[in-house]
């Protein structure tokens, strides 16, 4: 919104409505301020992750929870009241926080309620309400942007306090998981008669063993974060860095967080910009529910293959476009700003159907009770550091790199991650979450790290090593 950057980024309000023919399209907003807006939420979300992960451990989900929308709600607050560039900013790291704490303990929290019949269609919501949430942003700002002075931006960034709202004031009438009421506060009662509540039968006492096993099994390690460097957590480890920093470097950030730029880049007007988000959040939304009703039918594996090639021709018909109808100082036509609109839904509903909910969901599931909090962390950890990349390097990538840099860069990261998940990562419809140490033990790479035998012994880069070995011979054949 021009009243926001003409207060805060003047620099680029003018550059934005200078006619110099001189500056590129792709650099009108290069800004590494206007950039620090965005991924200061990141790296606030890195370091507030490692305290949620002891709260969670220590305390349950729902503290977790609850301190991330109290942060949340602080958040909003100073930014739509901000007068200075360091209330803005203060305000998007208390944001950081609340998301740091919110990403690690919901998904642990929907993934230990949910039965294991429905754990993929439990977890997708929250990738769902991600995604609503986003669709709710577009809408607001599209609508803010038509307040006359300053107080469109500031509605907008106010806004965002009341889902945070009811995510506060709800959080302490959650019933807690019996994981954590075994973990925690050692009630074994509570947490059979919690688990018999939620699975609606008294017929619970497998699951409980196994949840009473695997609580006495996490009581014993003193150390997760040393202890998920052990052998038999080779694979754990892996997916917890690997799969969240594939999913940043699909691309969808960028597309999150810069969509209006784009779209202003290749000549749409402020409102058309804000209108077109809209139209992305719709699909994105659209495509994440369809998807929740089919995950625990055609597994996670097939979604992921599907979701990559979806991802991937749009990328590189839109590479294409940009380079040789768009320049560094044309304009692309009305025709060809439909095309690119349309395939950038395409894009963004394959994320939506994969990579966006499975990212999530896969690293939900597969972490045993005793490293659970530690590799949740990571795995968020890693997440917001990549999206702190990708989000703070995107304008200035842009502006060197052009189309090549999200339509051509991001696409060959899509091949290689899918042809990660074909090599590398298992099925896991299906499988009890206390259950889940036999997909590894059934795996044909993975089976060499935690099987009984002590024949291999490989340090994290030598795992790594032997999977792009897999990956590359995949490619070759």
């Amino acid at each position: 919104m021009e009243p926001f950057l003409e207060k805060f980024y003047p620099g680029v309000y003018k550059k934005m409505n200078d006619e110099d023919i001189e500056t590129s399209n792709y650099c009108k907003f290069d800004s590494q301020l206007l950039t620090s807006f965005t991924s200061s939420i990141f790296i606030s979300g890195l370091i507030a992750t490692f305290f949620a992960s002891a709260v969670t451990k220590a305390f349950g989900r729902k503290a977790s929870i609850f301190i991330g929308g109290a942060a949340l709600i602080a958040g909003s607050a100073l930014g739509g009241a901000a007068e200075n560039i360091y209330m803005l900013m203060f305000g998007r790291l208390l944001l950081g926080v609340g998301v740091g704490f919110t990403n690690q303990s919901i998904p642990l929290y929907l993934s230990e309620m949910a039965p294991p019949k429905y754990r993929g269609a439990f977890n997708f919501g929250f990738q769902l309400c991600v995604a609503t949430g986003s669709l709710l942003a577009f809408l607001v700002n599209y609508g803010t942007e038509k307040i006359n002075h300053s107080w469109g931006w500031r509605i907008s960034l106010a806004m965002a306090g009341v889902p945070a709202s009811l995510l506060t004031i709800w959080a302490p009438f959650l019933p807690e998981t019996p994981n954590s009421l075994i973990q925690h506060d050692n009630n074994h009662a509570k947490a059979k008669k919690m688990l018999q509540k939620i699975r609606g039968t008294d017929n619970v006492e497998a699951e409980f063993d196994d949840l009473i096993s695997a609580s006495n099994a996490s009581k014993t390690i003193k150390h997760p974060f040393h202890k998920i460097l052990e052998r038999k957590y080779r694979p754990q480890l892996v997916m917890s860095v690997a799969i969240p920093l594939f999913q940043q470097v699909t691309g969808i950030s960028v597309i999150c967080f810069y969509a209006p730029i784009l779209f202003r880049s290749i000549g749409s007007g402020v409102s058309a910009s804000l209108l077109s988000s809209v139209a992305l959040g719709v699909v994105g939304t659209s495509t994440t529910l369809f998807s929740m009703f089919i995950v625990d039918k055609l597994g996670r594996r097939t979604i992921f293959h599907i979701g990559g090639i979806q991802m991937l021709i749009p990328q590189m018909l839109i590479g294409g476009i940009m380079a040789a109808k768009f320049g560094d100082h044309g304009e692309l036509s009305k025709g060809y700003s439909i095309l690119v609109l349309i395939l950038i839904c395409i894009y963004a509903a394959g994320f939506g159907f994969s990579w966006g909910p499975l990212a999530w969901l896969v690293t939900s599931e597969i972490f045993p009770l005793e490293i659970r909090s530690a590799a949740q962390s990571i795995n968020v950890a890693v997440g917001f550091l990549s999206t702190f990349i990708v989000a703070q390097t995107f304008l200035a990538m842009l502006c060197h790199f052009k189309s090549m840099i999200f339509f051509f860069f991001f696409a060959a990261w899509v091949v290689l991650m899918t042809g990660f998940v074909y090599v590398l990562v298992p099925e896991t419809k299906d499988v009890p979450i206390e259950k889940m140490d036999k997909i590894w033990r059934e795996h044909k790479f993975w089976k060499r790290f935690v099987g009984d035998g002590q024949e291999y012994e490989y340090s994290l880069p030598q795992v790594l090593e032997e999977a792009l070995k897999c990956e590359l011979m995949l490619v070759i054949h």
